[in-house]
């Protein structure tokens, strides 16, 4: 049943903030791109799940049915490959179809080629994005898409806290946003600027949406709370740096991307046990049952 997974919440409040976009923004969203997008990254999970099957059933003495049933319907995660294609329709925009399809496919490949262990340390739709600006010359993302209006912020901030408060992360984003915001605030003192300059580069939306639905996956950041807490630190530093001194319009997207490898070194120095959506579920339904 819908809802009783986070993931759910996640897709429904990515849904609604695309629709939002389009409606109240007037993206030049097409249509076209966003089946595209969802299509390939479908079509990109189905395969690389295929594939990664492969080792698994050789191994494995099986009958012909459950061998064949094995690889033509993998154990599929839909949930995930659509909040990734929604994320990439939300950020990314692009000139030809194509470029959607190449962002999507990347998102979803990462997963299971840049792996450590039995987790990959990449945010999918952060890879896609930055493929996308790399590798076509059509694909760009557009920060101040959703302007400065109070009310998106209460949104996101609202729908952002709904899922923390299902996954655990609220630390990741008190971090990020925490340190991101003393550093401008000491630089805006330093520049002797009002304190309109500093309200004006943080309330946007895409830092919010990065902040509340990005940089909190719990699948790819680092397990352990205080790893989370100097990750996501890290990663505020080196956008506060991209952004002010090298001014880069994208610093979130490049800072996570560079950071990201991070992940791997955090998860060894302090050991904990990896967030999985199933555990989760069954989590939730204890304390719904018992409490």
């Amino acid at each position: 049943m819908f809802f009783k997974d986070t993931r759910d919440y996640q897709i429904l409040f990515l849904a609604t903030f695309l629709i939002l976009g389009v409606i109240t923004r007037d993206w030049t969203l097409q249509s076209k791109l966003i089946a595209v997008t969802i299509a390939s990254c479908f079509l990109t999970q189905w395969l690389c799940s295929v594939v990664s099957q492969w080792k698994k059933v050789w191994e494995q003495k099986e009958d012909s049915k459950r061998l064949l049933r094995r690889l033509l319907l993998p154990s599929c995660s839909w949930r995930s490959s659509l909040i990734t294609s929604l994320s990439l329709s939300l950020l990314l925009r692009a000139e030809h179809w194509r470029t959607m399809a190449f962002a999507a496919a990347a998102a979803i490949a990462s997963k299971f080629i840049f792996k450590a262990g039995d987790k990959h340390f990449f945010n999918p739709a952060n890879f896609g994005i930055i493929c996308a600006l790399v590798f076509t010359g059509n694909a760009w993302v557009s920060p101040g898409q959703w302007g400065e209006d109070w009310w998106y912020g209460l949104l996101f901030a609202g729908t952002g806290g709904i899922v923390l408060k299902r996954v655990g992360r609220w630390d990741t984003t008190a971090a990020f946003l925490g340190v991101y915001a003393f550093l401008e605030a000491v630089r805006n003192l330093w520049l002797g600027w009002t304190w309109d300059v500093y309200q004006h580069r943080l309330m946007s939306g895409s830092l919010l949406l990065f902040a509340l639905f990005m940089v909190t996956d719990p699948r790819s950041i680092p397990n352990a709370r205080i790893g989370r807490i100097i990750w996501a630190a890290c990663i505020a530093v080196l956008t506060f740096v991209l952004r002010n001194y090298f001014y880069i319009s994208t610093a979130v997207f490049w800072a996570l991307f560079i950071l990201a490898p991070l992940t791997i070194l955090l998860d060894r120095i302090w050991e904990a046990p990896r967030f999985g959506w199933k555990q989760q579920l069954e989590v939730e339904r204890f304390f719904s049952t018992n409490f």
